[in-house]
């Protein structure tokens, strides 16, 4: 007997999908709950699991076609036996064998299996894949996408960071030392031959929902953007003192954005409008701060959300980073995981961004654009001394939040920052004492 299983509803108001992977085709033996499609709503992607076990008899949708929620999908024969002997795993050694090569390391060591049958190299003789892992710590974003760009590997880059770690500075030396800029045959800006082609390719869902959201941000609110620049050093002075004990303690690393996300909790509590939205005629105010953070997945633009991130240490809020980020990369974020955010923070800084305008994340009233750190010359006690400076950025509604309060919401996560001791209450110390 064949079962139908059709398009669950990812959420309300939601009704259409695009079918973005088969996971298993016709002829396909899956067991019960086994992951047989992965669909891709406007605003996350999920998988569809088989209800039963048995054999694939049908696919009613080709990938990247639009279905209805509710349409069926797929057919299984319920009353097929699994295969016997050694024919039973083969559809899950296929998935096996395909899900490690996301990791760097099986990438590797594919490329040097491939290395060693031609030339018969030692292991560490094999030099490093022209594809530069996306997960490579050793290799910063803009020094990976400019390394792309010239086929540069690895072995020709020296890395001047802490542990190796290559730059883009190291990138463009490497390029002029190798002399790969214009020498290149495979330089795609250096091919006067190159064919003038044109791609067209359809907007997913995700991305069409990203753009009419930031459309309606644009014209249906009175956004404007202050600015200001907050001294990195006391927080990287902390960071690099306890770095070490911190990962020891907590298993987890410490980063900008901890600090970030517990500053503007602060903030956001003594300015409550900041953290609040406008319904119909009313203002609904948010004694929680529920903030979303902007990852860059494969798709597009996410905004997960860290629940009640006001009553979370440093160490729990990088958990919460470090998770939501993972399951961006992976499109494995749930609906109700970027739902419900009071408040936003873009980090444009790990692309070298020094200075933008966010654009709103409807229905919240602000949102907090991280830069990248430049060491820049500053005035202290009449001195010019080196700083590493972050410029930062509030774009707000206008029509709930006053400059008043969208400045003084800004300079007071400013003085949070330059200030970490006072992260824990908003307090400094010596205010405590005289109980201010």
């Amino acid at each position: 007997m064949a079962i139908a299983i059709k398009v669950p509803s990812p959420g309300e108001s939601i009704n259409e999908v695009t079918v973005s992977k088969w996971l298993k085709q016709v002829g396909d033996y899956v067991k019960l709950d086994e992951p047989i499609v992965e669909l891709e709503s406007e605003k996350a992607t999920f998988e569809v699991n088989a209800e039963s076990a048995g054999v694939i008899t049908k696919q009613l949708a080709k990938e990247g076609e639009e279905i209805k929620v509710g349409a069926v999908i797929i057919e299984i024969d319920e009353t097929a036996k699994a295969p016997e002997g050694a024919a039973a795993p083969v559809a899950e050694a296929k998935k096996e064998v395909a899900a490690p090569a996301k990791t760097t390391e099986n990438k590797e060591d594919k490329k040097a299996g491939a290395n060693a049958e031609k030339t018969a190299a030692k292991p560490e003789e094999i030099k490093p894949a022209t594809t530069i892992p996306e997960n490579d710590v050793h290799v910063a974003p803009l020094a990976r996408e400019l390394m792309l760009q010239y086929g540069l590997k690895s072995a020709q880059v020296k890395g001047s960071g802490p542990n190796g770690k290559i730059s883009r500075t190291d990138v463009l030396e490497a390029i002029i030392a190798n002399g790969s800029a214009g020498s290149s045959g495979n330089n795609k800006y250096n091919n006067p031959g190159q064919e003038r082609n044109i791609r067209v390719e359809k907007m997913s869902n995700l991305r069409k929902t990203v753009a009419k959201r930031l459309v309606a941000a644009k014209n249906d609110t009175a956004m404007l953007t202050t600015f200001n620049e907050i001294n990195m050093k006391p927080i990287m002075d902390l960071r690099a003192k306890y770095k070490t004990l911190f990962q020891e303690k907590h298993d987890i690393g410490l980063g900008f954005m901890s600090f970030f996300t517990r500053a503007c909790c602060i903030a956001l509590l003594d300015w409550p409008a900041v953290n609040a939205f406008i319904d119909g005629d009313q203002i609904q105010y948010n004694d929680f701060c529920d903030i979303s953070i902007a990852v860059s997945g494969p798709r597009g633009l996410v905004v997960p959300v860290i629940r009640s991130a006001e009553s979370l240490s440093l160490a729990e809020i990088e958990r919460e980073v470090k998770r939501l980020a993972g399951k961006a990369r992976d499109n494995k974020l749930s609906l109700e995981e970027m739902s419900g955010g009071t408040f936003t923070i873009t980090n444009g800084g790990v692309f070298g961004s020094m200075m933008s305008t966010p654009i709103l994340n409807p229905p919240q009233s602000a949102i907090l654009g991280m830069h990248n750190i430049v060491e820049r010359p500053v005035v202290e006690n009449g001195q010019v001394v080196i700083r590493p400076i972050m410029f930062v950025a509030v774009s707000y509604d206008h029509r709930i939040i006053d400059g008043r309060e969208s400045v003084s919401f800004l300079v007071r996560v400013k003085q949070l920052l330059e200030n970490p001791e006072m992260l824990f209450d908003g307090k400094k110390p010596d205010e405590k004492v005289l109980g201010l």
